[in-house]
């Protein structure tokens, strides 16, 4: 140990504060602007991630169907595999950026397709398959939910994750039901079974709801790609249909 550094650890212990005291206070003295900007940064980089995990996966899952399904005319089930595989690929490449610096690469993208096909295959399966009581305005809604489009169900069961009070008041209809509502039958109606063996249009409840919830879904589900008209007819309602692919 050289003579400086003797002369260095013998300073007054005041001397020690004090250095010590001036790089906190340097540290303290960060531009606002600089905090502000950092907060907005993770805020940013928060909402993108639960954006991108909460919303998009949903959304790829069903406009990939129906894209597949009007403009290549793929059937039901081909469309839904077809969302299926975008949006396991849309997960698994946020998962590799997130996990990007794992050795293992092989070994990670074998678990990790395999674990969200599995993750995606199983919210499809339970939209195909299961309609909640609260999200049906009646017992017959219900029995009939395995008649309506399998693009539509999988695409209510999404909605329903964002808006558990959706409930589905009418699926499937034939002339007797319009002209048991005092209506004239349509001959061309979305509610019959069409071509492709099942239904394609369900009507939401909209009375009792905000304007602008209503006006949510209403968007929400257009830009997924179905038919949305809102009308009256015997109550306030949204109408959704799936288009016939040409």
């Amino acid at each position: 140990m050289s003579q400086n550094d003797i002369d260095w650890l013998s300073q007054p212990k005041e001397n020690f504060e004090m250095f010590s005291s001036k790089k906190v206070e340097s540290k303290a003295k960060l531009p606002k602007s600089k905090k502000i900007h950092g907060l907005l940064y993770y805020l940013s980089g928060f909402l993108f991630m639960a954006v991108s995990l909460v919303i998009l996966p949903f959304f790829i899952l069903i406009r990939t169907a129906v894209q597949l399904n009007l403009q290549e005319q793929w059937n039901a089930w081909g469309s839904l595999l077809g969302g299926m595989g975008a949006t396991t690929l849309f997960l698994s490449l946020l998962f590799f950026i997130v996990f990007r610096k794992v050795k293992q690469k092989k070994t990670m993208v074998k678990l990790t397709l395999s674990s969200i096909s599995l993750l995606v295959g199983g919210f499809i399966i339970y939209g195909l398959l299961y309609l909640n009581s609260v999200n049906a305005k009646t017992g017959s809604v219900q029995e009939v939910y395995n008649t309506l489009h399998p693009i539509v169900r999988v695409a209510v069961a999404s909605t329903t994750l964002a808006e558990r009070n959706l409930v589905i008041t009418d699926i499937k209809r034939t002339q007797e039901d319009y002209i048991a509502m005092g209506l004239t039958p349509r001959q061309s109606s979305m509610h019959y079974e069409q071509p492709s063996g099942f239904v394609h249009a369900i009507d939401l409840r909209t009375k009792g709801h905000s304007e602008l919830r209503n006006v949510s879904l209403e968007w929400g589900l257009k830009l997924m790609g179905f038919q949305t008209i809102r009308h009256v007819g015997t109550a306030d309602h949204l109408h959704v249909a799936l288009p016939l692919s040409n």
